[in-house]
């Protein structure tokens, strides 16, 4: 599907705004409001700092524990949604496999720094590692290449970035202690 206008913007309008799924533009509408909702509310700034410095908060009045199952609800939210969109975009039916996808995510999560942008840029890292995947199978010149190689690249390639960037990578402070 083309987006309307954007379209039809030369060069970068066929390039990323034709032929592309609508749950990519609600997946990346949902990120840009998590980002607003994070880090331009206070509400955000209440729920990160239940993750950093939770009895800091809770000295301010706030309630540790209702922001900590808000959050917890939201991200298990967001991943049945995150299911739904592999469901509808990938097969149109529940087929049972999700090829290592969980992984991929928990990768993301560690290579994005968990901060939004981070997550951003390391999605879309492995999904150009996907598409490599995919799209060798149609490129001629890659077709001496067994084709086994190309579908454990996104991994390898997830393993390697891991191993290169996971040193910088800082969880909440408070992540998984009970409070």
């Amino acid at each position: 599907k083309n987006v309307p206008v954007l379209s039809r913007i030369p060069i970068i309008g066929p390039l990323f705004f034709s032929q592309s799924y609508w749950t990519t533009w609600l997946c990346l509408t949902i990120w840009a409001l998590s980002w607003i909702l994070l880090y331009k509310t206070s509400f955000g700034l209440r729920l990160r700092a239940c993750g950093e410095h939770p009895s800091a908060v809770a000295s301010a009045g706030v309630n540790v524990h209702r922001m900590r199952y808000f959050g917890v609800i939201m991200s298990g939210a967001l991943a049945g949604l995150g299911g739904s969109v592999i469901l509808i975009t990938y097969s149109g039916e529940f087929n049972g496999t999700v090829a290592g996808l969980g992984f991929l995510s928990i990768a993301a999560l560690i290579f994005g720094q968990w901060k939004p942008l981070g997550i951003l840029g390391a999605t879309f890292f492995f999904g150009i590692a996907t598409t490599i995947a995919n799209v060798s199978q149609v490129i001629p010149s890659l077709s001496v290449v067994p084709p086994v190689f190309f579908k454990v690249f996104p991994y390898v390639a997830t393993l390697l970035a891991l191993v290169l960037f996971s040193k910088n990578s800082a969880a909440p402070k408070a992540s998984g202690d009970p409070f």
